[in-house]
């Protein structure tokens, strides 16, 4: 039997739930895996046109960064250690004005080189000219979710949020049927969007049958405003107006009550937790151990370069993982598992993607290859255990989206790294970042 790849290694990680199974290998043809298992099985069965084999590789779903906002990568580094209001207002926002599509494609250039390096195979993005960014990241073969930013005020793309809800429109007939590209509806926040930008947004997203994103409940100050001017938090707002659906992904849920989690519960709405984002913004942390005891779909996203500082999913897993555990001083309140499903599988099924996130026969082939040859990863008695505590992005050595080799032995493949190095430092010794 034929196939286009064989991948193989010394450990096989199907998904977060199943146990890893040594020596082992997917099979791909096309952009879908048809079976995985037993390397000797699979070497046996089927006779491939590409064999990627890593005597000391362990292979694992690929990444899912649920939130993101790519093309920050520009501004890593700029403004750090100030409150998330001054962060934005007076450092952020007066140079994103100053984007244009041309550094859009770039930054989302570096931004692809990071995560492929860390072992992201697929990404959920909010930000402006998200049509430039869809035809970049997925000439380069990463897998998206793209939402062109929504607000009561212009952006650098729109005069206001309407004009970008028409935009939406557009992506989405535009790229209807691509196999690496989606489009969903991303108002910014409740308080930079009025209830009737909100209103018109999820019913266009609904019309559309597309994904919503949005912003939610991320400082205690933004709670505090939205009692006082609608008489209810964040998520009880949004719940009043009939936004909340099994189709919207909140993102932050940093300062949440009892009744806002059993609010998502109850409208099927999915989670993305950002946690070293929420830490290094002085935000909060978000009770990810209660919305998992409620049922919630927490996944997990980096959120911007600016204000993490990196894309690295492997370290977020990390962190997601430690958080809860010292906060609320029980080391059993989170598994290795849980955020491993967090980090794959939680995404893909946000999204509504149920063929993401399982190295297993009829699931897209989006794969990642990580070298256990490395000190940090020796020796290694749990897989999974290794993956969420142990790994960090510098320890992927192959990235596979859509069975397209987008990174082979720690060679980016689609891309010219140092052109891109010197593309990039050109236009930061411009006139971007003065004010």
């Amino acid at each position: 039997m034929e196939c286009d790849l064989l991948v193989s290694g010394r450990i096989l990680v199907p998904s977060a739930k199943d146990e890893p199974i040594k020596e082992g290998a997917v099979a791909i043809k096309g952009d879908t895996i048809i079976e995985s298992g037993e390397k000797t099985a699979l070497a046996a069965k089927y006779l491939a046109s590409k064999v990627l084999h890593r005597p000391s590789g362990l292979i694992m779903p690929g990444m899912i960064n649920a939130h993101t906002h790519s093309p920050m990568v520009l501004f890593r580094g700029l403004a750090d250690d100030l409150p998330l209001k001054t962060w934005l207002e007076e450092h952020i926002f007066p140079r994103e004005a100053r984007l244009t599509p041309e550094l859009i494609a770039l930054a989302t250039r570096l931004a692809c080189a990071e995560m492929i390096r860390s072992g992201t195979t697929a990404f959920v993005d909010m930000y402006f000219f998200e049509d430039v960014m869809a035809e970049t990241a997925s000439e380069i073969g990463l897998r998206g979710w793209y939402g062109e930013g929504l607000f009561d005020f212009p952006s650098p793309a729109f005069k206001n949020g309407f004009e970008a809800i028409d935009a939406t429109r557009r992506y989405a007939e535009r790229f209807a049927g691509h196999p690496l590209v989606s489009i969903v509806m991303a108002p910014h926040t409740p308080y930079t969007c009025s209830t009737e930008l909100l209103k018109q947004a999820a019913d266009a997203a609904r019309e559309l049958e597309i994904p919503i994103i949005i912003h939610v409940s991320e400082t205690r100050g933004e709670v505090d405003d939205s009692v006082r001017n609608y008489g209810a938090t964040p998520v009880g707002y949004l719940d009043a107006i009939g936004f909340l659906r099994p189709d919207v992904l909140a993102i932050h849920g940093v300062h949440l009550s009892q009744e806002d989690i059993s609010i998502l519960r109850k409208r099927g709405v999915s989670l993305c937790h950002c946690p070293e984002s929420n830490l290094k913004l002085g935000s909060g942390i978000c009770p990810t151990w209660q919305l998992h005891q409620a049922g919630v779909n927490i996944c997990l996203g980096t959120d911007g370069a600016a204000s993490n500082n990196d894309l690295d999913m492997l370290g977020e897993m990390d962190f997601a993982a430690k958080l809860p555990k010292g906060v609320q001083e029980d080391s059993s309140i989170i598994s290795a598992a849980q955020v491993l499903a967090m980090a794959t599988v939680n995404g893909a099924r946000a999204m509504g993607r149920i063929d993401l996130g399982v190295l297993e026969a009829g699931f897209k082939a989006d794969l990642v290859i990580l070298d256990l040859d490395r000190p940090g990863l020796t020796p290694c008695y749990n897989p999974v255990s290794h993956i969420v505590y142990a790994a960090r992005g510098g320890d992927v050595s192959d990235v596979v989206v859509a069975g397209r080799v987008l990174m082979e032995d720690s060679r980016l493949v689609t891309m010219d790294q140092d052109r891109l190095i010197h593309e990039v430092s050109k236009v930061v010794s411009g006139a971007l970042f003065p004010l």
